[in-house]
């Protein structure tokens, strides 16, 4: 837990969702914020206020399991996407910020199919490694909470199509700096593909950005099995075949039943 007191925090918070507010991140009364207050107490933003606009006495403390707990301004309640929040800190000790907001671009590029799993943004490959897509779930949603809980034991940064995003750090201004970096990847892929072929970073290219990312302390258990099934890079075991080794050696063997086969002598 960071040493910060509750009104560090809340200012915290309030200053974050003005950001989010004026880089257009949220619209509205969307978007929540939240911070781990201790083991069992989660500071959060409620339901139905502009982020933009919050004052520190609006926020809420609500339990681990999502109660409220006094206490509480009047005629607040908490969001209704609170579960996930509590999920990525069930998920995640490390965790003490989480943020979901509805960035433009990586929303869009979700709708028309587009991952941000490709190794092209050398800085987004060292900050995330991979950024995963959730199947659709609707809003506020037990399933939507279900969506994010492997996916958010090995990544901080995470889309959910047609829908948002969902960023986790060891405190708020991490997982707001997390979000800025999800959508300026969004942003840059989006762009390279209206200019013309976006074309990955080579694997060997990508082995170096692994090696530092190790170098960092940012590596997960997941590491190896993504960048090999999304960027080409071999897996350290050597199980991994590619489609194309894969391909040549089915079209060997079929060949080589072609040619011992006694039909091919008629």
């Amino acid at each position: 837990m960071p040493q910060i007191s509750e009104t560090e925090l809340r200012h915290e918070i309030v200053r974050v969702g003005k950001l989010m507010h004026q880089f257009e991140f949220v619209d509205g009364a969307s978007g929540n914020l939240s911070a781990r207050l201790g083991p069992d107490r989660i500071l959060a933003t409620p339901s139905g206020l502009a982020k933009g606009f919050l004052s520190p006495d609006q926020l809420i403390v609500v339990d681990s399991d999502g109660k409220l707990v006094p206490p509480t301004p009047p005629g607040l309640k908490p969001t209704s996407e609170l579960l996930m929040h509590l999920e990525a800190y069930r998920q995640r000790p490390d965790v003490n910020g989480v943020i979901h907001a509805h960035p433009i671009t990586s929303v869009a590029l979700s709708i028309v199919g587009v991952p941000l799993t490709d190794c092209i943004i050398p800085e987004s490959v060292l900050l995330f490694g991979a950024i995963p897509t959730t199947p659709y779930a609707n809003p506020s949603s037990a399933e939507n909470q279900q969506a994010i809980s492997e996916l958010v034991k090995t990544h901080d940064a995470i889309l959910l199509a047609y829908h948002g995003s969902l960023t986790v750090g060891p405190t708020v201004w991490d997982a707001y700096l997390k979000l800025e970096s999800l959508e300026h990847t969004a942003k840059i892929i989006a762009q390279a593909r209206m200019l013309g072929e976006v074309k990955p970073l080579p694997p060997e290219q990508v082995q170096k950005l692994i090696e530092t990312r190790q170098q960092w302390g940012l590596a997960r258990a997941t590491d190896a099995d993504e960048f090999c099934r999304y960027c080409g890079v071999p897996h350290p075991s050597g199980r991994h075949v590619d489609d194309e080794t894969l391909i040549k050696a089915i079209a060997a063997e079929i060949q080589s039943l072609i040619s011992n086969s006694p039909i091919s002598t008629l």
